[in-house]
């Protein structure tokens, strides 16, 4: 089952302190997630079809804690661009505990969250920073997840994957890192 909550951005849930990234490195991270970038139309209203674009680039991150900015400096080595851009992350991760997992995603402007391509969070469109809320039930394994993001006209940015487990009542920032599948040990 998939759920949606929607709120205005503040730090209520307050997120434990987590290293501020940016969106991504060009260095592959085999265990993070990959993000291709894409170059947008000026008036760009929701997030692209990206099978009709072509990317100009790609960045890895394991975590999205990019919490509302100015963000004028673009991407060093991609690309120039700090307005009308997108970018769609891939990955995969691994469940050991079954159960409700909530997530929360805050962005300025669109982003969408994915998770084994059901729609968990859709917070699409032309807005300042804000926070939306959706849940899922895990199964133990693998999963795959998409987040999709884009920015429209300047000044502001903002990228932010929360989750929450099962049993808990804090939010962490999501990390790929941290929903490994277990190592096999050799006899």
């Amino acid at each position: 089952m998939v759920a949606f909550v929607s709120s205005a951005w503040a730090q209520d849930p307050p997120l434990p302190q987590a290293p501020i990234t940016t969106f991504g490195m060009t260095v592959v991270d085999s265990v993070g997630m990959r993000g291709d970038i894409y170059l947008l139309n000026p008036n760009t209203a929701e997030l692209p079809n990206f099978k009709k674009l072509k990317s100009v680039g790609a960045v890895y991150s394991s975590s999205l804690n990019i919490p509302p900015r100015s963000f004028m400096a673009g991407f060093p080595g991609v690309t120039d661009r700090f307005e009308w851009f997108a970018i769609d992350y891939n990955g995969s991760f691994w469940i050991d505990q079954p159960g409700k997992y909530r997530f929360l995603l805050a962005s300025d402007d669109g982003a969408k969250l994915y998770i084994d391509h059901k729609t968990v969070i859709d917070n699409d469109g032309l807005h300042p920073i804000q926070t939306q809320f959706g849940e899922i039930n895990l199964k133990a394994g693998s999963h795959r997840i998409r987040v999709s993001y884009f920015q429209g006209p300047r000044d502001w940015v903002a990228l932010v994957l929360g989750v929450e487990r099962p049993g808990e009542e804090q939010w962490r920032i999501f990390n790929t890192k941290e929903f490994l599948p277990p190592h096999k040990t050799e006899n």
